[in-house]
């Protein structure tokens, strides 16, 4: 299965790098070319994934991500000014007791 999603990936993207429109029909032109059998579900699939998205750009941004949205600034203008006045409370830091250490018990490991 590995092999036949590969070989449409692939079908895709050499359609993309020659400027031609991804569609199904393609897709498994390509693939029938390479002898591979796929299932034309899975051509039209790719194909509806794929449509009016540049391949290339998602190629070549592959590791960006993208940042976060900010949710700041909408819930503030939502709530009609007033939160955007009020400074975040700074959550208070509760101090974990230490733990004593092998020293202080009058043993060591190697002892």
């Amino acid at each position: 299965m590995a092999s036949l999603e590969l070989a449409a990936t692939y079908a895709a993207l050499i359609l993309a790098d020659e400027g031609i429109e991804i569609t199904a029909d393609k897709i498994l032109a390509l693939t029938e070319a390479a002898s591979v059998e796929l299932e034309p579900i899975w051509a039209s699939l790719l194909a509806k994934a794929l449509e009016g998205k540049n391949v290339k750009d998602l190629l070549s941004n592959v590791g960006a991500g993208g940042g976060a949205p900010a949710v700041g600034a909408p819930v503030a203008a939502a709530a009609g000014g007033a939160a955007a006045v009020e400074a975040p409370k700074e959550e208070e830091k509760k101090e974990e007791p230490k733990e004593e250490s092998d020293d202080d018990m009058g043993f060591g490991l190697f002892d």
